[in-house]
Parts: C-alpha cells; structure tokens; sequence
C-alpha cells in the first residue's frame, strides 16, 4: 500500500512538471526514478491518471527504453494484476482458451514477416562480441595491441579518419580496408620487426558505427545508424521490420549502385542459411520489393500461412514450403481456390498429381482425413479397456475379449453381449448375440468372428440406472471418463429440480428422470458430508449404472428405429412380465425366445413355467394388419430338442406370474408393544390378526393415540399437498398481494412465500384414523385389512395438551381434569386478532377431529360429557380467519392441513 502511494505521488509531481515550466530542473531526478520502475508498473499508473506517457516531456528516453526492452508492446486492462516486478500475472486457464479462440479467428500471415516486428530501436549487439575473420577495418574501430616478453605494453589504438592507427615508437600504419585477419598478420610482423624479444596480440576494441539505408517495402524506410558488424538481418530488426506486400524472397543489398548480393529470408527460415546475410558498409542500401506471387495454404498442413513463390511451380513444392501435409491431412481431395477470367474457380488435386501447377493467387486447403476408423473394431460398456482395436483377418471375439475376469469388470454381465455389425453402404446394422456364458459350442456361440467396424457392446448385471440422452459412441469411455463427461451436464438438471422446488411445483411433473435419480446428485457432495446410506447409492451408482441395458440400448435402438423402411421392418421387440429387466430390446440374428429370455435377465421366481404367449401384429394377404397370440411353455424352450420359434419384427413376448403368487407382504409395528419389529403377513391379513402375533400394549401404551399409515395414502396426500399448493399460488396472484377494496389486511409477500415453503416442505404422512380400542376390543367393523408397507405407531400415554395456530405462545400444557378449551387458550396468551374463534377446532390423539358446538357452553361451563371434553394428547388448533386476508380461503385450507399432519409427524416422532 505505501509502495503504491510512493509512485502514485511520483506520477502526480511527474505531471505536475509537466504543467509547470519553473521545476523542469527539479524534475530530473523523479523522471530517473519513474523511468526505472518496471515498464508494465509505469503503465498501469499512467491509464489510472488517464495520461499517455508519449506526452510527458523529458520521459522520451524512457519510452525508448520501454521499447528497446520490449519486443512486443501490450496493453493490460484496468483489472489486470502484477507481481512484484510488475510482470503482468496469467492465468494458465484463461489463456489457454484466449489462445484457442485466437487461432480459430486468426487470418493467415505472410510467412516470415513478423520475423522482423519490433519497435523502431537504435539497438546496437553486445559488445564482446567475436569480429569475424573477414571483418574490413574502418575509421572509428578500436585496435587493442598487447605486448608481452621483453616488455609489457598494452595500447587502446583508434582508427584515424585517414585510416591510419598511431603506434607508439613505430609512428602511423595505415590498416583501413584491411580485413581483420590482415590486419592483426601485419601489425604483430611490422612490431616484431621494431621491438626485439616481444609476442604480440591484436584484438578489436570498440567497433565504429556505419550509416545504412533501409528502403523499399520496409514499415519504416529510411537511414540507420548501425554497428559496424551489423548484417542485413539485423538491420531490418532496426528499421521495425517490413510491409504486408513487401517480397522476404528478394532483398536486395546494393553498394554504390551495385547490386551485392539477394537475400531469401526462407533460407535462413526453413534451412538456417544465412550464407547471403551479409555485414553491411557505411553507405550501403537494403532495397525491399514488392512481392510478385503468393499463395495461400491452409487446412491440414504444419504451417498455415501465405506463401511467397519463387521457384516453386507445383503443388507438392508449395505443400513442402509449408512443411509438409500433416499425418490426418487428406492428400487425394486438395481443394484449390483460383481466380480466372474475373471469376473464381474450383479445383480439386491430388497431392502427387505432376500437372498440377499453380499460380499467383491460388488458395489451397488441404482436408482432413474422415473420423471413420477403418479396419477397427470398437469395445464398449463393462469392460476394462474400452475403445478401438485393431482389425485382422480371422480375429474373433475371444481375441479380443481374452479372459473375462480381467478383460471385464467384476458386474459385466456375460449372458448377454451385442455385436453390432454393418451389413450395406448405407451403414445399416444387424445384430448378433453371444454368451460368454454357453460353452455348449465355442465356436459357433462366444467365440464370433469379427468383421472390420463391428462394436462389442457388454452390459452391466445392474439396472438402477434411468434413461438419459446420450450416443452409442459417447459411450466408449472409462467410468472415470463419463463421470467427468456427464457431472456437467448433470449439475443443470439438479439445479433445474432446485429451482422447481423452491417454487414449490413438484419434478415429478416437469422430469421424472430428476425424482428418480436423485442419487445422481449425491456425487456433487464431499462423501464425508454423506449418510451411511447415501455412500451405499453412490458407490453402487458410478460402479454399475453407467452400462446397463436402458442406457446402452438407447441408441441401438434408436438406430434400428432410423434405418427401418418399406421391406426393411422395424428389428425390434418388447419382453414384458416376469423376467429380471422387461422392456424394448434389438431383434438379433436368428434370435430364439431363449435369446430374448436371456437378454431380459432370465426368468423371475414367480414365472409360471407352464404358459406364456407371443403377441404378434402381421399383414395378412387382404392387406389387413392381423393380431395373433401364439402360447409356448417357458420350460420347455430350455430343453436343447424343443422346436424354436421363429421371432418377428415388433413380437410382445408376454410372460406371465404363477396363480395366485404373491411376493412377500411386509408391515411394521413400532411403539409400546410387546414385540414391536417387522413382520410379513399373507394376503388378506388384519391389523387384529397382526396384534395377536405381536403381543398387546404395553402398560405405557396409549391405544387411542395410535397412528397407522400407508404408503398409498402417502402418495395421494402428497398429490393433495401439491394441488393444494398449485391453487394456493393461483389465488395469491389473483388478489395480487394487494388490499382489495375495504376487504381485510394486505397479504405479505413473506407469509405468502413461509405458507408455500411449508406446503411444499411438509413431510406427507399417510395417516388412516382408526379406532384401535375397537380394533383391540375385537371389532370386526373397525378392523384394517393390512396391505405391504403399513406402519402401525403405539405411542406412550400422554400428560399434555398442545395449543397451536394463532395464538400467542403456541405451546403445551399439562393435562388437568374439568380445564376448559378456552382455559388452555388462555394459557397460550389468548386469540391473535388474526384468529378464528369460531372453527377452532380439537384434533383428538387418534387423528379424528372434534368440533365444538357454537354455543358458549362449549368455551365457557364445564362439559359433564367425557366424550367431548378436552383429553390427554389433544391439540388445540385456533385457525386462521380468512376473511383476514383478502377473502382467501384456501389459506385457512392450508394451514389447517400443515397443522393435522404436523400433529401425526409429532407423534410418530415421540416414538
């Protein structure tokens, strides 16, 4: 913070200098120190105060500075952030994508023309280094002679204007034009020959600066200061490089109007020749032409660029300027683009057709290869390496699939494996099954031999997993590889199900795929934040759902739906009753009701073994769609002499449930009981029967608080909560949340939202009111007839009256013989002005509801009838008036069904 307030001052008092024509010789020293910050520092302060560096007076060496250090100028938004060097912070991931989206926008450039983009710079090479051999002594060079022997003298010697270096005791000795080499041979002669018993050795000082023209298609045309050793390379550097139409295969040096030599720059590119890349003379002229012919080469080659031709006449010449064609470039359809006559033609070569030439202009793309896999065969599903394998002559199945114990995973299921095979040009499919399984012939059954482009495709034993879009081909990945595929896509739809629930409208309606897969879920959270329970359907989800039968067939049959046609019938059928996994399935080559049998998942345990049927939809000879019925005996399809049924297109293999077969019928009993537990029952059992087996109430029990709730009365409780919540929300927006004309108080958007939320939260519950003493007493009128998944909750006796609704303090009370209902309102504080006095309302413990009479007798003088006085375990409920709130009466529906399911949650909650 104060670092940045030290060169914020700076900048200030910097401006400041500049309006100010009294402190220009103060200022010296704050420039120095603003010109050693870093460049992209000096920057950053500059945009901050909206000031261009370019117009602060006396900071023109610094921006020369920023450029010579610089070899590309960037310029960083108002958020970009620095180190502490003042070196731009990337970020590795946002860049990556800057550069993709980059080079799909980028326009192709002429090859080699950003060789020479810089800043315009009088830079000048280190010094130190070597002076070539050949290098022509010039006025102004520096000649550093050591001597050594007899005498030791060093001399700093420069090169007079007349070409002449004055030795010590030796006089002048003229060594302008000489080259390098020569020049150190004649001095170390000539001093040998003066000074007796010395070595000499002759090396280059500083190095003379030379005057040179750069002209021409340069960006930057006109005369340059250079050293000495400067090539034509360099020089281009200086001069900021060259224009979009200038020739890189042409340069010209010419000295005294003499043509030197060429430089082709794709030399020194592609070659590393810089045999041409001369050292310049004072005086000498670099001359950059036009560029007479080009062209572009795009697509599958290793540079894309625009190309200058120069001997280059054929299309291979131009694709190896390019660097060749990349391995998945297509060679046989190049596509070259040419203008003749005005207009613009097509033409369509091979990369090694000899009379293809090109011309100025041409633009040429080279294809990729199709993504179609030739001579492969593809793994898909359970397996433990999915993807591609190589194709031969005479492969089979089991080479590829070698050992099913390493080869597959631990819940592949081996009874039932695909093959899918291309069988025309259109790229139709039929369909072969195997059995990894049936070892009764090997070579005809589980050991298939393979054509090129077939697809294995092995299930998984398990299907808990629901049907999503998805591709045959978006499924030949590991687990790990379609757990981060999908996860994405995922997250939306769970957000999606948030959404609709916090609107209280149910998913059920607007995706049942989201309800039935909640524990898709699960997997965006840490698994420590998991239940026991939710690990479980975790683990079991990502380890065995991604490849069972629903979601592999999907697109399989999709397929076979897409390529049927008039004399092509639909290959599919549909299995439906008593097998492990019904549904749609491919009908396979020569399928048997054995194959489809086992595709399924074989039979259940209640299959009746004697009957089942075939429905079968055929064209008679009228033309007439028929429907016949064909019936087969399950048991004998498994015996190897039986007559196989020929399956057809669209059959509905119909298999049905023993008589009078029943799976096994669960309730539960919970509560003060003698032997509270799970308990199966037969078809047509009571709760009475049920009590016998179970022992009776323990001396806490309290039978007239008992709470028995079944599954179906759930979910039909639960459509009710949602209808009840539909039409809540339908008559807020009909008051729209406003007073109407003199009619009650305002609804406030937050009460709206709290009766919605707890509509939509409440825990359906199920109850069936029952009278349990009568039950117990031996009633048969009274008595449940029990069905699968019934709970029966016998809470302990209770000593308390509870008081809710719109009172005060909702609270409970202790029970007291002869205390009036107006007594425990009291209690609570009294009615709310809110409240409805006259539908109070009582529900008893066992759930039914007690109204009191509307005279005062009730509220006010003791009741004598037992049976209409408050009891143990009661709740008050004081309603809600509704005429409070603009008329709504769906308002005090909803409150009081919060209320009477709140009641049951809270004593099966006591338990």
């Amino acid at each position: 913070m104060l670092r940045h307030f030290q060169l914020s001052s700076l900048l200030l008092t910097l401006l400041f200098c500049f309006f100010s024509s009294l402190v220009w010789a103060q200022s010296a020293q704050q420039i120095e120190q603003f010109k050693k910050l870093p460049k992209a520092q000096q920057e950053q302060l500059a945009r901050q105060y909206g000031i261009d560096l370019s117009s602060l007076e006396g900071l023109s060496s610094s921006t020369s500075f920023i450029k010579n250090d610089t070899k590309n100028n960037e310029n960083y938004s108002s958020n970009k952030t620095f180190d502490e060097f003042g070196n731009p912070i990337v970020d590795d991931n946002k860049n990556d994508k800057t550069r993709l989206n980059n080079d799909a926008e980028q326009e192709l450039k002429l090859y080699g023309s950003d060789l020479f983009t810089r800043s315009v710079s009088s830079f000048t090479p280190t010094s130190g280094v070597p002076v070539p051999a050949n290098y022509l002594i010039a006025p102004g060079d520096e000649l550093v002679i050591q001597l050594f022997g007899k005498e030791n003298e060093k001399y700093n010697l420069e090169v007079a204007q007349d070409g002449n270096i004055v030795v010590p005791r030796l006089g002048p000795i003229a060594v302008a034009t000489k080259s390098f080499a020569e020049a150190k041979s004649f001095l170390s002669e000539q001093i040998k020959k003066q000074i007796i018993g010395v070595e000499v050795s002759v090396t280059m000082g500083e190095l003379s600066t030379i005057r040179v023209f750069v002209m021409g298609e340069s960006l930057n045309p006109g005369a340059y200061n250079v050293s000495s050793l400067s090539t034509i390379t360099h020089t281009l550097v200086v001069s900021g490089g060259v224009s979009d139409i200038a020739s890189l295969r042409n340069i010209q040096l010419k000295r005294a109007g003499q043509l030197i030599t060429t430089l082709d720059i794709y030399d020194l590119l592609n070659n590393g020749d810089s045999t041409n890349d001369v050292l310049l003379r004072s005086g000498d002229v670099i001359f950059i032409p036009t560029i007479k012919r080009s062209v572009s080469v795009d697509g599958q080659v290793r540079r894309p660029a625009i190309y200058e031709l120069k001997n280059e006449d054929k299309l291979s010449d131009v694709i190896n300027l390019a660097g060749g064609k990349l391995p998945q470039g297509y060679e046989s359809t190049i596509s070259i683009q040419r203008f003749v006559n005005g207009a613009r033609v097509q033409i369509t070569a091979k990369l090694d057709s000899l009379d293809t030439k090109i011309m100025d202009g041409d633009s040429i793309s080279v294809p990729e290869v199709s993504a179609f896999l030739s001579d492969s065969v593809t793994l898909i599903g359970a397996v433990a390496r999915p993807g591609d394998y190589q194709w031969k002559a005479g492969i089979r199945i089991n080479d590829i699939i070698v050992d099913v114990q390493k080869d597959l995973l631990e819940f592949a299921d081996l009874s039932y494996v695909l093959i899918l095979r291309e069988i025309n040009r259109s790229r139709d499919i039929e369909i072969l099954q195997t059995n990894f399984l049936d070892e009764s012939d090997s070579d005809k059954v589980s050991n298939v031999a393979l054509q090129p482009n077939d697809k294995i495709v092995v299930f998984s034993k398990n299907e808990n997993e629901a049907l999503i879009d998805t591709t045959l081909t978006d499924m030949a990945f590991s687990q790990t590889q379609l757990v981060k595929k999908e996860k994405e896509q995922w997250r939306k739809r769970i957000d999606e199900k948030l959404f609709w629930k916090s609107i209280g409208v149910s998913d059920e309606k607007i995706d049942p795929i989201l309800s039935e897969n909640e524990t898709y879920a699960l997997q965006n959270q840490p698994i420590v934040q998991l239940s026991d329970l939710e690990k479980k359907q975790i683990i079991e989800f990502k380890d065995h759902g991604f490849f069972s039968r629903k979601r592999l067939l999907v697109p399989i049959l999709e397929k076979l739906n897409q390529q049927a046609r008039m004399g092509s019938p639909l290959q599919i059928l549909e299995i439906a009753g008593e097998v492990k996994v019904p549904g749609i399935y491919p009908l396979t080559k020569n399928a048997s009701i054995k194959d489809v049998i086992v595709a399924a998942g074989g039979f259940t345990e209640s299959t009746y073994m004697k009957k089942s049927e075939i429905t079968r939809s055929e064209i008679n000879s009228n033309g007439v769609a028929q429907i016949s019925h064909i019936s087969f005996s399950p048991s004998d399809i498994w015996q190897a002499s039986s007559e196989e049924l020929a399956l057809k297109s669209k059959d509905r293999i119909n298999v049905f449930t023993t008589p009078s077969w029943q799976q096994e019928l669960k309730v539960t009993v919970k509560g003060e009981v003698e032997f509270p537990g799970e308990y199966s029952i037969r078809r047509g059992e009571t709760l009475g029967d049920l009590i016998e087996r179970v022992g009776f109430l323990t001396k806490y029990g309290d039978a007239d608080a008992a709470v028995f709730t079944r599954e179906t009365l759930k979910k039909q409780e639960k459509e009710n909560l949602q209808k009840l919540a539909g039409e809540l929300r339908k008559q807020i927006a009909a008051v729209s949340l406003r007073k109407q004309s003199g009619a009650g108080r305002i609804v406030s958007y937050d009460e709206a939202k709290k009766l919605l939320k707890d509509l939509t939260d409440v825990e359906a519950v199920g109850r069936l009111v029952i009278d349990f003493e009568g039950i117990l007493a031996g009633s048969k009128k009274d008595d449940v007839i029990l069905q699968d998944g019934d709970i029966l909750y016998v809470p302990g006796k209770s000593q308390s009256v509870n008081v809710i609704g719109e009172v005060y303090v909702p609270t409970s009370h202790m029970f007291t013989a002869g205390i009036m209902l107006g007594d425990y309102v009291s209690k609570s504080g009294g009615y709310r002005s809110s409240a409805d006095r006259e539908r109070t309302y009582v529900i008893r413990a066992n759930g039914s509801v007690f109204v009191p009479d509307d005279g005062g007798s009730f509220w006010f003088s003791s009741h004598k009838n037992e049976q209409l006085g408050i009891k143990p375990g009661d709740t008050i409920v004081v309603p809600l008036d509704s005429d409070n709130v603009d008329n709504m009466t769906l308002w005090a529906n909803a409150t009081q069904i919060i209320y009477q399911l709140a009641v049951a949650v809270a004593a099966i909650g006591s338990l």
